[in-house]
């Protein structure tokens, strides 16, 4: 589930929906929130722009989406499109989160097809409607425009996948002609100088001879290699049925007819069992699920009365049931109460008999597996270079080689942690002697301030200073060699003197070592079970605050559940003081309140719609048998109009004409129009 949030939030919060969640605030979204994110997918997917589902019924919304996800041929949970349909309704989340990671995954894909149902999804039209001439004209023409365009849509998707262009095809029909004319001209040439050659003839036919040849090799050459691939291939499948054949004398070792007899009868007893009961039975179990799934779906949607009515019926079946049951158990026969016992060891020795067969073919099913497995790393292993499988004096050597190196490794290990203990005591032990050192010069100065000889060491120093410097210029104006033996000696002294009073210290310091380990081991021990202890608690801590959180989620689904409830109700209380008003008005005598009845005012409609479309159809009639003299007699008008036109121009331009011959020019015009 973690995934599966933290892979919406990633796709939600990138554009084009660019919104700013997180796992937690997308986790705490409510049932409003979170179907509106789902339109928001299906939206985008359909390149529509969204709609604030607020502003729409909640069974209007749920029945848009759940048509949109049929469309795109959405697989819910469980294959249960009943509560698909119902989490639609009430925001469930498991179903609502598959939704959106499956549209999400999906989304350039799901567009295409979405993009297309919007063209290929034909309108359901009733078949009384489909009756009259001009709607089943108009249904076939929109058919027939159907299937243009999957037609069209075909064509336009091969040329898009074709990964030709019109102007990179012109380009190469170009670079064709050139190249063509190219080796045209060379053709020529050469068959001019082929042609001024004597022996021509014999030389065409040793170039084809040539060539033939040349043909043959090549052609020998791939059956060679051919040949020596399926003489690998043959080597390859020997190797591996010699060391099959190697494995099954190595499991027959030990084995007697008696164990193999033995062992297919047990085969046999479960192979059978498996046939002749356990599969007949789920293949029924399956076949009734299937039946009862077809039952659900030829039956009409259920409404909340109805499933109010089966719960009933459900609840006065189990009182029946418990009622009989108690009747029996009164009535009881000791015979029976004496069989129960075997009936229920029987029970019991069967369902152990349907775990083993489970256990089973859970069993096969993962040796297939394994087998699989096996076969895909060994032929890996073949595949790779220079590598083999090692077996026998080989894996057993390479084993000792492994345990010499790690008790190598564990020495070495242990000398690097003793020497690292080391370290840390010295060091520890350097802190000791500066922080004593420290001490001592401070007791020092108090004792010298006591004796009234203070600064006696500072004093004592610079002498020191004095005689180093004295000593330098000794040694610059050369020291003799018992001086520098002198000195040698002294200082060994002092680092005597030194470690004779380390010594005490480190005498100590050994058994403090000793138990600073032992302290340390106890302290890891110690450290081991509080991590231990302290996640145990936060293990049930994280288990507490999961059912808390379920707990919550289930409160605000039945708050949720709780508030759609009472609004139906309302609607259905509205529908129902609806009918009791429309029943009212069609029983009553009153004229008055008859006609203020639903169905009179329905039936009405309907018949003045009907006279509506008769008259329209008669009219279109009538104009469809006048449209031919209509049209002539409009171009006999538009004759008129442009010769009335030529005698304006021929007046307006001032051409002398008699007016006789305009009287007969008029009265020719008149006999024309007559005709």
């Amino acid at each position: 589930m973690s995934e599966q949030l933290k892979y919406i939030v990633q796709a939600l919060n990138k554009p084009p929906f660019s919104k700013s969640y997180n796992l937690i605030s997308f986790d705490g979204l409510d049932q409003i929130q979170l179907l509106q994110a789902l339109n928001d997918v299906c939206a985008a997917i359909e390149s529509k722009p969204s709609i604030d589902i607020r502003e729409e019924a909640v069974e209007q919304t749920a029945l848009r989406l759940f048509t949109f996800m049929r469309v795109l041929k959405f697989q819910p949970l469980n294959n249960d499109l009943g509560a698909f349909k119902q989490a639609l309704v009430t925001g469930d989340k498991p179903h609502i989160y598959t939704a959106i990671e499956w549209l999400l995954q999906r989304k350039d894909d799901l567009k295409k097809r979405a993009y297309l149902a919007r063209f290929l999804v034909k309108v359901e039209v009733p078949a009384d409607i489909l009756n009259d001439d001009a709607v089943n004209d108009l249904f076939n023409q929109y058919t027939a425009c159907i299937e243009e365009f999957k037609e069209a849509h075909k064509q336009s998707e091969d040329a898009r996948n074709s990964g030709f262009s019109t102007v990179e095809i012109k380009k190469d029909i170009a670079s064709m002609e050139a190249e063509k004319e190219q080796i045209e001209k060379r053709i020529d040439k050469l068959k001019r100088k082929v042609d001024s050659n004597p022996n021509s003839a014999a030389m065409i036919t040793v170039a084809r001879n040539l060539r033939m040849e040349k043909d043959r090799e090549s052609k020998i050459s791939q059956q060679r290699m051919d040949l020596r691939n399926a003489i690998v291939q043959g080597e390859q499948r020997i190797h591996r049925l010699q060391e099959k054949l190697r494995d099954l004398r190595q499991a027959s070792v030990g084995a007697t007819p008696e164990g193999l007899f033995h062992k297919l009868e047990e085969e046999v007893k479960i192979n059978t069992y498996m046939v002749n009961e356990k599969i007949p039975k789920e293949l029924q179990s399956k076949k009734k699920y299937v039946q009862d799934l077809q039952k659900v779906v030829t039956e009409p949607a259920m409404g909340q009365t109805d499933l109010d009515e089966l719960n009933g019926q459900v609840a006065t079946l189990n009182s029946e049931l418990n009622q009989l049951y108690e009747k029996r158990m009164k009535n009881g026969d000791p015979l029976d109460d004496k069989l129960t016992v075997f009936r229920q060891q029987a029970q019991i020795v069967s369902r152990k008999k349907e775990a083993a067969a489970e256990a089973v073919s859970e069993a096969r099913n993962e040796l297939v597996s394994l087998k699989l497995e096996l076969e895909e790393k060994q032929t890996q292993l073949r595949d790779s270079e220079g590598q083999g499988m090692l077996k026998g004096d080989e894996f057993r050597a390479y084993v000792n080689r492994l345990r010499s190196k790690s008790t190598i490794y564990k020495k070495r290990r242990q000398v690097l942690q003793d020497l690292r203990a080391e370290s840390g005591v010295v060091s520890r032990t350097m802190e000791i002697l500066k922080s004593r050192d420290s001490h001592i010069n401070q007791h020092l100065e108090a004792l010298e301030a006591k004796k009234g000889v203070s600064g006696y060491r500072d004093t004592q120093e610079e002498l020191e200073k004095v005689s180093t410097v004295k000593s330098e210029l000794d040694e610059v104006k050369g020291k003799t060699l018992e001086d520098m033996s002198e000195m040698v000696q002294k200082f060994h002294k002092r680092i005597a003197e030194k470690k004779s009073d380390l010594a005490p210290i480190i005498k100590e310091l050994r058994p403090l070592r000793q138990r600073h380990q032992e302290v340390s081991q106890l302290y890891d021990a110690a450290k081991s079970k509080y991590d231990a202890a302290a996640a145990g608690y936060e293990n049930s801590r994280s288990k507490v605050e999961n059912e808390v959180r379920s707990y919550r989620e289930e409160i605000a689904a039945g708050e949720s559940r709780l508030f759609y409830l009472n609004s139906m109700m309302k609607i259905i209380e509205n529908q129902n003081q609806k009918i009791a008003n429309e029943m009212k008005a069609y029983m009553s005598s009153d004229p008055q309140e008859r006609k203020k009845s639903f169905r009179d005012l329905y039936n009405r409609k309907i018949q003045e719609q009907e006279t509506l479309g008769k008259n329209l159809r008669e009219r279109q009639k009538t104009v469809r048998d006048s449209h031919a003299p209509n049209m002539k007699q409009m171009k006999m008008w538009q004759d008129v109009l442009r010769l009335m036109e030529t005698k304006s121009q021929m007046a307006t331009s001032g051409e002398a004409t008699s007016h006789t011959e305009m009287r007969g020019r008029v009265h020719e015009d008149e006999e024309r129009l007559v005709l």
